[in-house]
């Protein structure tokens, strides 16, 4: 597939993918004509990438682990530097306090809207709007 397929298909940008390739986290054949051409597992590739980048891992540490993700059940380094397991360990850390204040942020979110349902069940009001500091009733 060329890139603009591979883009439709994974919502990545077409410079999106060409860094991805610059980077060395994909590759692509290249056509008679110069176009770039990808294989149908290079989807999941780009998934992955973009699931590993929302995590907070940068592509340097991406572009080393990538290799030991094309199977999930035997994921591990053979040649694991402690400096590689160091940074690995802090990645997990800082993902995990991300989770945490998400898991924080998503519970008060769901709360507050627990709590505006049932008002708007018991006063039978409409929505709220916020306007010149002061709340008016649509």
């Amino acid at each position: 597939m060329r890139i603009g397929e591979l883009s439709e298909r994974t919502g990545a940008s077409r410079r999106l993918l060409r860094y991805y390739e610059e980077q060395g986290l994909i590759a692509a054949e290249r056509c008679a004509n110069g176009y770039r051409a990808y294989d149908d597992a290079t989807v999941d590739r780009v998934m992955q990438i973009r699931g590993l980048l929302d995590s907070g891992l940068p592509t340097r540490i991406i572009k080393r682990i990538l290799p030991c993700l094309n199977a999930p059940g035997a994921i591990h380094f053979e040649d694991a530097e402690p400096e590689m397991i160091a940074t690995l360990e802090r990645e997990l850390a800082g993902m995990s306090a991300r989770i945490a204040c998400l898991t924080r942020n998503r519970d008060a979110i769901a709360e507050y809207l627990a709590a505006v349902r049932v008002d708007r069940r018991v006063t039978g009001s409409g929505p709220v709007t916020q306007r010149s500091g002061r709340q008016r009733r649509k």
